[in-house]
């Protein structure tokens, strides 16, 4: 199977375990996730098998949708609900003006501080295993993101209902805690879940459950995504079978005369719809193959 499975991921396990389920079922093929979401996170996460490993690089950029729930009052070593308290406050009286000063303050581009609880890696460790084992572990630096979008709802006098759209990189559990520090008090991310990822929404994906019991049956997901409509807005080239060959032995002049606009990525397809190459566009007439596909 070369295709890309979008999992509707349960709480209670890793973005690692979910990917180590669906290998079990497919093995020898090759298989990755995209965009990492915590154990205790739920909602969209999609899954490459075999050949749609390779496309990671040019479908993971795009922005993130969330809904999710801060619980003000206390804050948590991994920011989230699975942590351990760390901080107590007060929580003042919040009315609907206020949020929506905090919603516009956090809104556009903002510098955020990730979590020490994350993968982010000091000296080739992921920051996460030096946390868990006791070391004292400096904040990872700020980082600019992207808030496009946020709504935040107060759902109880201490409980902040939001959905954010932001770009790549951003951390849910960052913003819960600078969300309750600008409401004057500490906060932590009590539930998260991904609803978009990139080009990719959560009303195509498929529980695990369903997923897996489809693999286990012999019978593919009802709903399985190829190598070519993954990579969604990406303008096309066809190339006949001439062209497919010298390609496939390297020779990304097959390409000239066909390419798109200088700069941007293309799809190159075979006379029967296949995906076999991604290029870039070097002038107004070659091209270079950033990745080959196999059959």
């Amino acid at each position: 199977m070369n295709a890309v499975l979008l999992v509707d991921k349960p709480a209670g396990i890793s973005s690692a375990e979910v990917v180590r389920r669906v290998k079990s079922r497919v093995k020898p093929a090759r298989v990755g996730h995209l965009g990492t979401l915590d154990p205790f996170a739920t909602g969209l996460l999609p899954i490459m098998i075999g050949e749609a490993t390779k496309l990671a690089p040019f479908i993971d950029a795009g922005d993130k949708e969330y809904a999710g729930l801060i619980r003000l009052g206390v804050e948590t070593d991994t920011l989230d609900r699975d942590g351990a308290e760390v901080h107590r406050a007060e929580v003042p009286a919040i009315s609907a003006d206020q949020l929506a000063m905090v919603a516009a303050q956090f809104t556009g581009a903002i510098e955020q501080i990730p979590p020490v609880y994350s993968a982010i890696k000091r000296a080739g460790v992921p920051l996460y295993r030096l946390a868990r084992r006791g070391d004292d572990v400096a904040p990872p630096d700020k980082r600019s993101v992207e808030i496009k979008r946020l709504d935040l709802i107060c759902e109880a006098p201490d409980a902040i209902r939001f959905v954010a759209t932001c770009s790549p990189g951003t951390y849910a559990r960052s913003l819960a805690r600078d969300i309750g520090v600008a409401l004057g008090t500490v906060a932590h991310l009590d539930a998260l879940r991904r609803t978009r990822n990139g080009a990719f929404s959560i009303g195509e994906a498929m529980p695990l459950s369903d997923i897996l019991e489809s693999l286990d049956s012999g019978a593919p997901p009802l709903r399985v995504i190829n190598l070519r409509d993954a990579l969604v807005g990406l303008p096309e080239v066809v190339v006949d079978t001439a062209a497919e060959k010298r390609l496939r032995n390297g020779d990304s002049r097959a390409l000239d005369s066909q390419v798109p606009n200088v700069g941007a990525l293309f799809k190159v397809i075979s006379n029967s719809g296949e995906l076999i190459a991604v290029a870039r566009a070097t002038s107004r007439v070659t091209a270079i193959v950033e990745r080959i596909f196999n059959p």
